[in-house]
Parts: C-alpha cells; structure tokens; sequence
C-alpha cells in the first residue's frame, strides 16, 4: 500500500453515507481520551489526517479513512466523556452498534486502551463484544512513553488478566510521541485485511 495516497472519505452518522463497495474495513474503538486520532495519524505518517482535539469527545461521527485506494481505517466516536451529555452517549452508541453489527465489510475492530490505567468497564463491555464478535482481541495499549520499563511490563499484565486474555489474543503497546510499536501494530493490521505491508516513513 501507498501511504502517499489517503484521503477522509466520508464522516458518517447513518448506513446511507457509508461507502460503497467491498473494500474491507478495520475500526478503531476506544475511550474518548486515549488518543485514537494521534494513533492513526502515526500509523500514517500525516499529522492531521485524523483530527486531533485538546477535547475528549470530539468525534461525532464514524470517520471512514481511504488508505490507497485499497482498504478503510474506521476511527469510531470515543466512548465514557462524561461531560457529553446521556441523550447524546445514546446516540452516538446507537451510532456504533449500527455500524458493529450491520457492517460486512467489517474484518475486526482494535480497541485502544490506555497503558497507564486498568482498563474501564466501558473497555472490559467492548472487548467483549469484540471476542464475540470475531473470536479473539488485539488491543493497542497507547501512551506507553509515559511509562518506565518496569511499569509499563507490570501494567501490560494488568491489562492482559483484566480484559481476560487468552493465547489467541494480541496486545500491542504503542506510543504515538516515539512511534516505538508502529511496525508492529502495521503488520498485524495487515495480515488481518490480508494486504501488503505499506513502505512505512
């Protein structure tokens, strides 16, 4: 894939604006803090590819992201800002279960979790879903130049035996100030849209 050739698609709030066609997908999930737009604009290489926002909450629609023309990154709105208010949390999460559970094109859904906290009840009800979903979890643990080594080792564990971990499960710690993880996150998204691994910058 060519990174040099990505492009929004369209911002969504109802199946009539997704794309057409059978390109398929991968979608994004996470708390509304955890910083799924600098993720995304990391994997990319752009810096703003994927707006980012000093505001958690900011995404209000299912962003569809054309990656050359050959498969779409699916940024989903973040979950648990409890300054939005419940009326619009209903709707954003009627928004999601739409899109999770009426999209073919769907190959998987990544949840972000933060590497600095247990994961929360909202990420636990997510990976679950995501298990049921399609069998087994990759979970990108973000913000992991926050952390020591030490730290960082202690709570990837807390992460694995919350969110209940089985062999079939990957974990990816990643950090979107070092890009330490980049390749490794890439691959795994590739072999799960069964594509070619992008000439990464």
């Amino acid at each position: 894939m060519n990174l040099n050739n990505l492009s929004i698609e369209v911002s969504a709030v109802s199946p009539k604006q997704y794309p057409t066609g059978n390109r398929p997908e991968i979608a994004f999930a996470g708390r509304s803090n955890v910083g799924k737009s600098s993720f995304l604009n990391k994997m990319v290489g752009r810096k703003s590819l994927a707006r980012t926002s000093g505001k958690p909450g900011k995404t209000a629609q299912i962003n569809f992201f054309n990656i050359d023309g050959q498969v779409f990154f699916v940024d989903l709105p973040g979950y648990g800002y409890a300054a939005v208010s419940k009326a619009e949390q209903q709707r954003w999460g009627a928004m999601m279960d739409t899109y999770l559970n009426m999209r073919k094109q769907l190959r998987q859904v990544v949840l972000l979790v933060d590497s600095r906290h247990k994961p929360s009840k909202d990420d636990i009800q997510m990976a679950e879903w995501i298990r049921y979903r399609f069998g087994y979890l990759i979970i990108v643990a973000t913000k992991i130049d926050k952390l020591s080594a030490k730290q960082l080792e202690g709570n990837l564990q807390l992460i694995a035996d919350t969110l209940k971990f089985t062999e079939d499960d990957i974990l990816l710690p990643f950090s979107a100030e070092t890009g330490s993880g980049k390749e490794d996150c890439w691959e795994v998204v590739c072999d799960t849209l069964e594509v070619e691994m992008p000439q990464l910058r």
